[in-house]
């Protein structure tokens, strides 16, 4: 499938903010939104961002219909995601990707809009942003200014040159390996597995984050990947932010043992320690783009997503 660039933001310009997962937190969507608005962005509210339905924002239909509408007004020229959470892979299979691909734009998130970003790009083959949240990231007290600086690259097209400046970087297997950068949270990658959507890695550079997971279910989903061939299959491997990974077991494995043992497994050049996930920086990577890793250098270029 060809590969589809979103063209980029002016100034002026409107987008759209949905949740198509969990509801976000109020206060840190306010924040959010001002954020925007610092940008020089005019915003579009959907309207089942602030409903609460359980872990929901709303219905599967409310939050499929506000997803579908965004991409459907002509007005909007990005769809940023309040926060992640659960329930995308909900709608997925019930998404309409001809619209999708009919009005190709900017679409941003990242944690359980994982499942997202995999259904989109391999029906539509839209580049995606996997990048912090509005409400749980943007509008956090504590935000990083790189968390951030991350929205700017929606502006200007400029490739992202990833080296120790950034984070100190660890390489597991050495080696180089170039092609499209693809994953993002490893749970969701797992869910897609046996489903129209399981994520393709053939040949394609891997990045893998998560959040809350102790050592042994890292290993099991690892596991799962490694006898799906997913780990394999791909050309190499980016680890990305592993946080609150700890055990409360007495007898355990080290969450680096098990990583690990996996990546080595696989025997594609792989590299640990990128700021990326469910940590603060959160460096805004483009899905779906050429990528070139390098662990000599100890050096990432990702190209730019936009036109």
């Amino acid at each position: 499938m060809s590969r589809i660039k979103p063209e980029r933001l002016h100034l002026g310009d409107t987008v759209g903010i949905i949740a198509p997962a969990s509801p976000p937190d109020l206060k840190g969507l306010e924040k959010g939104i001002q954020f925007l608005k610092n940008l020089g962005l005019n915003v579009k509210i959907g309207k089942s961002v602030k409903q609460v339905y359980g872990y929901l924002a709303g219905t599967d239909k409310e939050r499929l219909d506000d997803l579908h509408e965004m991409f459907l007004d002509q007005e909007v020229k990005a769809v940023f995601c309040a926060r992640g959470g659960y329930g995308t892979g909900r709608i997925a299979s019930e998404i309409d990707y001809q619209i999708i691909k009919n009005n190709p734009k900017i679409f941003w998130g990242y944690s359980d809009i994982t499942f997202l970003h995999t259904s989109i790009r391999q029906e539509t083959g839209l580049v995606t942003f996997h990048g912090p949240m509005l409400a749980s990231d943007i509008g956090q007290d504590d935000v990083n200014q790189l968390s951030m600086d991350g929205y700017l690259q929606l502006f200007e097209p400029k490739g992202l040159d990833y080296t120790e400046e950034l984070s100190p970087l660890e390489v597991i297997v050495k080696g180089q390996a170039s092609g499209e950068l693809v994953g993002g949270n490893l749970a969701l990658i797992v869910s897609t597995l046996g489903t129209r959507f399981e994520l393709d890695t053939k040949g394609k550079l891997l990045f893998l984050e998560d959040v809350h997971e102790e050592p042994r279910s890292v290993d099991r989903m690892l596991n799962q990947l490694l006898m799906a061939g997913k780990l394999t299959e791909a050309c190499g491997i980016l680890v990305g932010d592993f946080s609150d990974a700890g055990s409360k077991r007495e007898n355990t494995l080290s969450l680096e043992e098990v990583i690990r043992y996996y990546v080595q497994r696989a025997g594609k050049p792989a590299v640990k320690g990128f700021q990326m996930g469910h940590c603060n920086p959160n460096i805004t990577i483009p899905l779906g783009v050429e990528a070139a890793l390098d662990t000599y250098e100890k050096r990432l270029f990702v190209e730019s997503g936009i036109l």
